[in-house]
């Protein structure tokens, strides 16, 4: 339990990544690879979102002193992150419905087998 009292949240964002990495590897099913890979991607924005933010930052758009905002460089830099990565999942889904409608399957070994022919 003191274990997981000192972990911080930019090491569980790690974790998540490396939890969606593991996932990306090791399934057959297309979809749930797919998915893994959106994780994979939710892992790199928390761990990016997180990754020097003092805990006192105020929001850019108030009257604060400079020395007190928080940095909106990562923030604009992850929003289109995470546009992109919604753009990549939806082109992925699409590929494989085109790939499922074609072959008829869902499973990577399966499909290999049947493109090798």
């Amino acid at each position: 339990m003191a274990f997981i009292a000192q972990l911080q949240m930019a090491d569980l964002a790690v974790a998540l990544f490396f939890l969606g990495l593991y996932g990306a590897m090791s399934q057959r099913n297309i979809i749930k690879t797919i998915m893994s890979v959106g994780i994979m991607d939710l892992g790199a924005i928390t761990f990016f979102m997180l990754a020097n933010h003092p805990a006192d930052a105020k929001p850019p758009i108030s009257s604060t002193p400079a020395v007190q905002m928080a940095d909106p460089v990562p923030q604009a830099l992850m929003i289109t992150a995470i546009v992109i990565g919604v753009s990549v999942i939806a082109m992925c889904l699409a590929m494989y419905m085109r790939v499922a409608y074609r072959y008829g399957t869902a499973d990577w070994n399966i499909l290999i087998r049947r493109l090798e022919k």
